[in-house]
């Protein structure tokens, strides 16, 4: 190719503007698409990418198997690190814990402003497993002086106004602390975010937290790090490990009746996963140390790449066939050439050329589209996708663009060598050729097929979340607002009296405590219940208090629930079980539980007898993709969370925390959320992932629908005088506009046959990660088929009208 080519590839899209502007606007939709898509795609794959040797550092996991549903967790045994250190294999070992509980960060004030910091409790060698390097400061001095603290870049910034912080002080927790250093910020593609770093020596550290992130003594879970020799035997390693944990006494003080249940069963399942996977370990589910932070599933990662090379292989079709078109009414054109005396090479070469044109016009054009949709798609996947379009993205996508032009050039290029110049010159239209025809259906039925499908998945998707999202979680969420506090109730005078204060507001109408809100787990832990005599059975326990049933107005399915006139608060005595409790406690029916006593082994090792009182109905504390789980609730005031239930709006009930809360809490920052937003939170992605697919089956209904308005045009103008001839052996309109109707509705049958089923498929397999399953899931499928009937129809009723209104004259007479 030569700047010569691209000249007259340019010249001949502005000769054309109508076809040249169907033709870039078409393609830059696609490569927008896929630009975007693929870009996200990638951004995923780079998690901890920027960690030196990064693929030989595993994060530890547990699976802890007193309750039989325990699910994945990414923290284990604190003590590990020490046994990881001596293990023949590993190299280095580190384990940190967060500063502060996510619902409770740490508060520092710098003057008049309070802010809150979400850091980490590190030992001096996390540093160097990440490969952190101070940008100011001594890191590993910071790390080990009591008043000091390391800040990121951004935070540091976000506190004082500027990256250069070192020396610079604020209040926290009545203690000054100082800046030691200052990091580079982590990437968005970090699976161990932080603001702040604190080291083992702290002030701000209590003595008994240091002891344990020293020793582990008393098995207190936080992530631990691992770095391991290449080559090394990781089975080995985890052995060790597992070892370790079966040793350890911290781990084995249950009773010798769950011991017995568990049979050859650990207590605990240690293993592996690799640092660089951490972000695709989507079973990970969150603990009472860390949330899971951004997951994601590898299944919906590669859809996503499927997704954009389908979309832009559809705006590829298109290309193709209006290229084809093209070439076929330049045959006269194309014949001229080769008689002038060019070559199969420099055909070829023109047609590649203008198709690069056409497609690298295109890139830009797409380029400039993903730019503009950046940030809504940014907020729409929830991830900070700020350096997707970098100057190496953007070479990657020209590339692509080029490319692109060269690979839908061949056929057009094929048709124009196969034009006869002695034909064409001789007033005989080379037509297009059987096999060429045959071949532009099929692309077109596999458009079709692919947008058909498109709207059955994503009917499937959309119809499954708002399932989700309405499905009842056993009471009305609309009157709460959930309150959390910086200090347990139990535990806290100025708690008591913020929710003395808060009670009295009108239109408040209680104020209950809990443990965690319905429809999260920040606090979730499992112990073992056992009836005398009988069998035990490991649950979640919940702690909340006497009032919590009542103000949620749950009823109970048998004996009655707490009571706040009848019972007392922190009482150890009256537990209230779930129907799967009672099941697995081995009781005959739920009403059978009532008044009957079972045995509670608290942390300390002590016996405590409890007495059933009530059974109520399943809560929803885990989501539709879960099993309902055996749980108690028992009498406990030292919680976090106040559930606000008020008859007035929830803005209303907001603006009196925010008037109170100074008041009681003047280093601590608010934190409320409406008990609703709570629970579609658990079904964000699902809800991402929806609007995500609509635009994308939008985009493809759309070529779709071109493609078939193209075929059916070529279609009309392929069998003209047939059509004519029809009218003269007395064919009405209507019959002329069924001919077209039938054939292209023909074809959307025919993709019918190929797209659903595999959409049937697709939609099985996502409706199989639910417990419970919206009814009637597969009437998406007929609803696809009409849809895009309907959308075929439309776009061939112009091309119908064409044929209808067709002069035999005009047509036979040349």
């Amino acid at each position: 190719m030569t700047p010569q080519d691209f000249r007259i590839g340019w010249r001949t899209l502005l000769h054309e503007p109508g076809y040249s502007l169907v033709v870039v606007l078409g393609l830059a939709v696609g490569l927008c698409t896929c630009i975007l898509l693929l870009g996200y795609v990638r951004y995923s794959l780079q998690y901890d990418a920027h960690v030196p040797d990064a693929d030989h550092i595993y994060v530890v996991t547990q699976r802890y198997n007193v309750d039989p549903k325990s699910p994945l967790h990414d923290v284990a045994p604190a003590f590990l690190r020490q046994t990881a250190l001596t293990t023949p294999g590993v190299v280095d070992a580190t384990v940190f814990f967060p500063s502060r509980p996510e619902t409770t960060p740490l508060v520092v004030r710098i003057g008049e402003h309070r802010q809150h910091l979400q850091g980490l409790l590190v030992l001096p060698g996390f540093a160097d497993m990440l490969g952190m390097q101070a940008v100011q400061g001594n890191l590993r001095q910071a790390l080990a002086q009591p008043d000091a603290v390391v800040l990121t870049q951004a935070t540091a910034q976000r506190l004082f106004g500027t990256a250069n912080a070192v020396g610079r002080t604020m209040q926290a927790e009545g203690k000054t602390v100082r800046v030691g250093a200052v990091v580079r910020t982590p990437p968005p593609t970090t699976t161990v975010p932080f603001d702040s770093l604190l080291g083992v020596n702290s002030t701000l550290t209590d003595q008994m937290v240091r002891d344990e992130l020293l020793t582990g003594q008393q098995g207190w879970m936080g992530k631990v790090l691992i770095r391991v020799r290449p080559g090394a035997s990781l089975p080995a390693i985890v052995a060790t490990l597992q070892q370790a944990v079966d040793r350890a006494p911290s781990l084995r003080n249950v009773p010798p009746e769950t011991l017995a249940r568990l049979g050859r069963r650990k207590i605990m399942d240690i293993g592996v996963t690799p640092l660089r996977a951490a972000y695709f370990d989507h079973a990970v589910q969150p603990n009472r140390v860390f949330k899971p932070g951004n997951r994601a599933n590898p299944a919906v990662i590669a859809a996503l790449a499927a997704i954009a090379l389908l979309v832009l292989a559809l705006a590829a079709i298109n290309y193709v066939n209006l290229a084809t078109i093209r070439v076929l009414r330049r045959q006269r054109e194309v014949a001229l050439r080769k008689v002038l005396g060019a070559g199969a090479r420099r055909l070829v070469l023109q047609f590649v050329t203008e198709s690069v044109t056409v497609s690298v016009v295109a890139t830009v054009l797409g380029l400039v589209l993903a730019w503009l949709a950046l940030p809504q798609f940014a907020l729409l996947m929830n991830r900070d996708l700020a350096g997707l379009l970098s100057l190496p993205h953007i070479a990657a996508a020209l590339a692509l663009g080029a490319l692109l032009g060269v690979v839908t050039a061949l056929y057009p290029a094929w048709i124009a060598m196969r034009v006869l110049p002695t034909q064409v010159l001789a007033g005989r239209a080379d037509t297009e050729s059987a096999a060429s025809t045959r071949w532009r259906r099929a692309l077109t039925v596999a458009q079709v097929a692919i947008a058909m499908g498109f709207v059955s998945v994503t009917a499937a998707v959309a119809w499954q979340t708002e399932f989700a999202l309405r499905a009842s979680p056993g009471f009305d969420p609309a009157p709460f607002v959930i309150v959390d506090l910086p200090a347990p109730v139990r535990y806290s005078e100025p708690a008591r009296a913020f929710m003395a204060a808060l009670t009295a507001q009108p239109g408040v109408q209680g104020i209950a405590i809990s443990e965690d809100p319905v429809g999260r787990l920040d606090q979730a832990w499992t112990r073992e219940l056992r009836r005398e005599g009988g069998t035990g059975a490991g649950m979640e326990m919940k702690g909340v208090s006497a009032n919590f049933f009542e103000l949620y107005r749950i009823a109970p399915q048998a004996g009655r629930l707490f009571q706040s006139a009848r019972d007392k608060e922190d009482d150890p005595v009256p537990v209230v079980l779930n129907a799967i409790a009672t099941r697995d406690l081995g009781f005959t029916s739920p009403h059978a539980a009532v008044g009957q006593v079972v045995l509670f082994t608290d942390f300390d090792g002590k016996v405590v007898r409890k007495r059933v009182v009530g059974i109520p109905p399943d809560l929803h504390f885990h989501t539709l993709r879960e099993a309902p789980r055996a749980t108690a609730f028992e009498l406990w005031t030292a919680g976090v969370a106040l559930s606000v239930r008020a008859s007035v709006p929830a803005p209303q009930v907001e603006a009196l925390v925010r008037e109170l809360w100074p008041r009681y809490f003047p280093d601590a920052i608010m934190r409320t959320q409406r008990a609703s937003d709570i629970l579609a939170l658990n079904y964000a992605d699902e809800s991402r992932l929806s609007t995500l697919l609509v635009i994308a089956t939008a985009i493809t209904l759309a070529i779709a629908a071109f493609g078939t308005y193209v075929l059916s045009a070529t279609t009309v103008q392929r069998r003209a005088k047939e059509i004519v001839l029809r009218k003269l052996h007395g064919a009405r309109g209507s019959d002329i506009g069924l001919l077209v109707v039938r054939e292209t509705g023909g074809l959307v049958l025919v993709a019918a046959v190929i797209g659903l089923p595999l959409a049937a498929l697709a939609i099985e397999r996502y409706l199989a990660g639910y417990v419970a399953q919206a009814p009637g899931g597969y009437w998406t499928l007929l609803m696809s088929l009409m849809i895009t009937l309907m959308v075929a129809l439309l776009a061939i009723t112009r091309q119908a009208r064409v044929a209808m209104r067709m002069a035999p004259a005009d047509v036979l007479g040349g």
